[in-house]
């Protein structure tokens, strides 16, 4: 996702998707624990995306 998306969501919605995000990354963490995940770089690409997400929040909070 880029940032530039991202700023152009409200706050509600950009706290909706780090909660969406976070709920992915648990079960992507949970998949690679039991051996079932077939691409372990989905695990940054999400990791990296609530970065962003937090980093938006950030900005539109400050």
């Amino acid at each position: 996702m880029k940032a530039q998306q991202l700023r152009e969501m409200t706050v509600e919605e950009l706290e909706k998707k780090l909660t969406d995000l976070k709920k992915d990354l648990f079960n992507l963490r949970f998949q690679h624990a039991i051996n079932q995940l077939d691409n372990p770089h989905k695990i940054t690409d999400v990791k990296r995306d609530i970065a962003r997400v937090m980093t938006v929040l950030g900005e539109k909070n400050a």
